[in-house]
């Protein structure tokens, strides 16, 4: 690999990570520091940096600096409106291709909380919550709706786990969880993607209602 894909590669992973929504301030990139910390010059960096601006990952204001992009509220709204009509359909693939094991693997993942353990793992249920969804698209077998979910991700990612211990989301989010396991089990593709799909567009009225932080 060049050192320019290097860069791109660990430089979205660390955009990837970052938490985007849990705080008011911008998050700016220090071009120096992540040289020092890639352990290469400033050429690769600039390189990738100019391809995740391409992206919308990132933006270069003069005199201020590069800074990693935060949608409005009104911009994540529309953005899980249209992951829930992709992991809806995704669900519905699901059914039609998954194997048993890929089921198995959904339940794993959420048998082991119970309410109580919940409150005290949100953090962690959070990430199992991630890899609940990309589990859904990835066994879709649909490549189509897995590049068109990633575009999205690291914004749903994060807008995920910003509300993750906002109320009462963790209980709810597993029981629809739950919910939406049985009908995959099931078999059931009509009921599977309404599940996921109203499941998804829930966090969409969350949004819309309750995180007046994002204005």
């Amino acid at each position: 690999m060049s050192f320019k894909a290097k860069a791109y590669q660990a430089l979205r992973q660390a955009i990837t990570q970052m938490n985007i929504y849990g705080q008011s301030s911008e998050i700016r990139l220090d071009e120096r520091r992540l040289c020092e910390a890639l352990g290469v010059s400033r050429t690769p960096v600039r390189e990738a940096m100019a391809l995740l601006e391409q992206e919308g990952f990132i933006r270069s204001q003069p005199r201020r600096g590069i800074f990693v992009v935060r949608k409005t509220k009104a911009e994540l709204v529309e953005m899980i409106t249209v992951c829930a009509a992709l992991e809806g359909m995704a669900a519905r693939l699901f059914v039609e291709n998954a194997t048993t094991d890929k089921l198995e693997l959904l339940h794993a993942a959420f048998d082991k909380y119970t309410k109580a353990e919940l409150a005290e793992h949100v953090a962690e249920y959070s990430d199992a919550n991630i890899v609940f969804h990309q589990s859904i698209v990835q066994a879709s077998g649909s490549t189509l709706i897995s590049d068109l979910t990633d575009r999205f991700f690291i914004h749903m990612r994060a807008i995920r786990r910003a509300t993750m211990g906002l109320g009462d989301r963790a209980d709810q989010s597993i029981h629809e969880h739950r919910d939406i396991i049985e009908a995959l089990a099931a078999r059931d593709a009509d009921l599977a993607e309404r599940r996921v799909r109203e499941h998804t567009l829930g966090l969409a009225q969350y949004v819309e209602r309750h995180c007046a932080f994002l204005d």
